[in-house]
Order: structure tokens, then sequence, then C-alpha cells
């Protein structure tokens, strides 16, 4: 995600007091947003038929049309609008009552400017993320059948028009790149494109094998070869004959075997273990290494002949974390994937969630990611990927991401209790036993509290609203 880059958004203000409407729109126009402002209910619901908001701050108090109608109505025009309400009459059962009717947050007065320009900007980029994960969910449910390589990256892009261009040469391939980055996938894409389609596409980690094993999975044998060899068998080279062999991890073959592939290379025919003829074969060569064959050639433990073999074109993956672009698509392919195999009707991912992904690293690259979608819809209790249905590292990742993002550190949760006690007091006139039975406590609870925040004499930190 760009983190130098805010959403902008239309946003409709309304409330019945004009300071109020005047001090909303001033700030939300600072930050770039198109502002419409109305100061009754019912010129609200008149700016709601004329156009359409991406957010509503709207009071939720006010004669003949009040916040509730406001917020039911946007959401039956449009299910996304972000509403956010303010009062001044704060209670708990009116903040659910407004969340259970798809309020987006519900802000208490007085309120501090800085606190509505974070939730606004926050909210903003959730609505963006929501349009974005519904236009993705189309593409990917109209998107034709076959297709292997999800991808809008510009560099994945030119990758895969570089592989579309060599498929259907008998060129081999060496493809590099991070474990996890979808390198058999990609040599699968080549060989569905070349002229082998209709014919067997075979692949191997080589790093998977001892070398014995490795040269008669290869190879294949003859009966009698070696102990226990007690009938023939071809190996994969003459099993993929006039198809694709794909080679994963190729830097881990020992050098003995080096050399017989490159004969096969060479001479297009293979020699069965403890045979004394050879057998023509056709076949494509992919090979695939998270390494450097450059350096293991230097260090003598990759043959130079080889390598120029293999490496006639080079296609080189990038990670996920350099093509973040590609993080929404990738994530509802595999929500679609697992839940379809499970039978979960988990079908959308939350925004807060999509967040967390897209500000990962991913270090196991698009393997990670699709584990942790896997993981996700296992848990889910609803028909949304929530962030606790991710791993606590994303979570915690997602924390810091937001707090470095807002250019601050987060209150601590007894700076928060500091200061909602603060606003009861102020709320209360300083009335203690009055303030003590909004916080349901005691008094003297709330005098240890006082005097463990340091409270005892109220002070006015920031200037506030004038409370209607």
């Amino acid at each position: 995600m760009d983190e130098t880059k805010s959403c902008t958004g239309k946003i409709l203000i309304v409330d019945d007091e004009a300071t109020a409407v005047e001090n909303l729109a001033h700030v939300c126009r600072k930050e770039g947003h198109d502002v419409t402002t109305r100061t009754t209910g019912m010129g609200a619901l008149e700016a709601l038929e004329q156009s359409h908001f991406d957010l509503i701050l709207s009071d939720l108090r006010m004669e003949k049309v009040d916040g509730m109608a406001i917020l039911k109505r946007a959401k039956l025009a449009d299910p996304e609008t972000v509403v956010i309400l303010i009062t001044g009459y704060a209670t708990l059962d009116s903040a659910v009552s407004a969340m259970k009717a798809g309020a987006f947050h519900y802000i208490a007065k007085p309120f501090r400017l800085d606190e509505v320009r974070e939730v606004v900007r926050n909210a903003l980029e959730i609505h963006s993320l929501k349009r974005e994960n519904r236009l993705l969910k189309g593409r990917l449910k109209n998107s034709p059948e076959g297709s292997t390589i999800i991808t809008q990256d510009a560099v994945m892009r030119r990758l895969l028009d570089m592989a579309r261009q060599v498929a259907p040469t008998n060129t081999n391939i060496l493809i590099n790149g991070e474990s996890g980055t979808g390198k058999e996938l990609l040599a699968r894409y080549i060989h569905d494109q070349s002229n082998r389609s209709d014919k067997t596409f075979q692949a191997l980690n080589c790093g998977a094998l001892q070398k014995e094993l490795l040269a008669n999975e290869l190879f294949g044998h003859e009966k009698g070869a070696y102990t226990g060899a007690t009938e023939s068998r071809i190996g994969l080279i003459e099993a993929t004959n006039g198809g694709t062999l794909f080679l994963d991890e190729i830097a881990e073959m020992s050098l003995t075997m080096q050399v017989k592939l490159l004969r096969v290379i060479q001479e297009r025919e293979v020699q069965r273990l403890g045979a004394t003829k050879t057998i023509p074969v056709d076949i494509r060569l992919i090979a695939a290494t998270h390494q450097d064959l450059r350096k293991e050639v230097a260090a003598g433990r990759f043959r130079q002949d080889l390598y120029y073999r293999l490496d006639v074109v080079g296609l080189r993956l990038p990670p996920l974390a350099q093509r973040r672009g590609d993080i929404p698509l990738l994530a509802y392919h595999f929500l679609q994937k697992h839940a379809s195999r499970m039978g979960r009707l988990v079908d959308d991912i939350d925004p807060e969630a999509m967040i967390a992904l897209l500000d990962y690293d991913y270090p196991g690259n698009i393997r990670e990611l699709e584990n942790i979608i896997e993981r996700g819809v296992a848990l889910a209790r609803e028909s949304q990927l929530s962030l606790t249905n991710l791993p606590a590292t994303l979570s915690e990742h997602a924390v810091q991401a937001v707090s470095e993002k807002a250019g601050k550190r987060l209150p601590t949760l007894a700076e928060r209790e500091a200061d909602y006690i603060r606003y009861v007091l102020e709320s209360c006139r300083e009335n203690r036993t009055r303030a003590a039975k909004v916080l349901g406590i005691d008094r003297v609870s709330l005098w240890r509290k006082l005097k463990k925040y340091g409270l005892e004499e109220n002070q006015e930190s920031d200037p506030v609203q004038p409370r209607k």
C-alpha cells in the first residue's frame, strides 16, 4: 500500500448546529475531500436523493429527521456508504443501536477535531478497500476457467508476455525466484501456452531426493540393474517424451547428475540405469532455483556448461512483497478455492483484515498467503474473513502499521481510561458522585483512579465543542 497517499472522498456533513457543521467542513476540506453540508435532517435526505456520497457525518439528535433515519436511508441506497454518527447524548444503548444499523463509528461530544479527522481518514480508506474488494471478486468470478496466473502487476504482466512469446519454441528456460513465488505454476503456464500443451507435464524437486534415488527417478532402470530391481522401470525423462519436464531446485543436483542431465540435453537421448542402449527423447526442459546459479558456478558447485544450456531464456519471479497490488486478487482467489473445498460459506474479507494482509511482507511469498487464507477460512465463524481469523503476527503487524501511519504511538489502555474518566467528569460538571454512577463504580474507586492518573484537579488539555 502507498502510505503517502490518503483516500479522498465525497462527504455529506449534517448537523443542526451551524458552528459544528462549519468546523467539520473546514477539517474535511483541508484533507482534500469534496464536502456538502446540510443543517437539517430533511435537507440531508434531499441531498441523498440528488447525489451519492462515500461518507456521511451526521448528528444523531435532530428534529423531524434524526441521524438514525439518515443512516438507514443511506444504507438502503448504497450499503457501502460509510456513516459516522455524532451526539452529545452518548449512551451504550444508542451506540449499540447505531452500530447494529450499520454505522461505521460513533463519536461522543465533546469531540476533538483531530479525532474526527483520523476517523474519517480510516473510514474512507476502508470504504475504498470495500469497493476494490467488490471489483476484485467480480473480476475473479468472470475470469476464464483455466487461467493459472492471477496478476495485475506491471512487472508480472511483462514477465507473462515474455513467457507467452517463448512458450511455442523448444527453448530451455530457467526460472529464478524465492521459495513460494510460484515457479512451478509459471512452468505449467508456459507448458499450457506451448505446442506441447496436449502432452505430459512432469515436475520433480531435485532437492527432495538423494543422488541415487534422483537418478532412478529421472532415468529409470532395467531389471537387475541393482539389488531389488526385479523389473524394468521407465524414468521421468522417458515418460515425458513429447512434453515438458520441470526440474525445481536444480542447484541441489549433484555434479555427477549434472553431467548425466547435460548429456540428455545435448544428445536428446536417455539411458536407463543398467541398460546398454539409449532411447531417443524429445522434451522441453524448464529448470528453477531460488539460488544464484552464477555464484554456484563460480564456487564450483554447478557446471558452467549446464548453466548455459539451461539459461537460454531466464525469467525472474518477483517476491510477493514487490507486487502488493496482487495481494487482494490472490487473497480472494484462495478464499474461493478453500471455502469451496471445505464447504464453508465464507465469501468476503473484512477491510481491516485486508489492510493487515496488504501491510504484511510475506517471507514465504504466495505460498504463505495461501496458508494464511486457508487458516482463516477454517476459523471463520461468519461469511467474512476478519482480522481475528488471521495469525497473531499479522494482527500485531497491522497495529504497528497503523501506529506508524498515524505518525504517533497508539495510546495505552490506561491512557484511554484516563481520557474517558476526564470526559465523564466534564460531562457531569465535576460532580464525582454522578460521575462514579455513570462509570459504574463507587466514589472510593473513582478517587483512587483520579489519584492514579493525576486527575484530582481536572484540567482541560484540548478545546472542545459545546455540548448540545
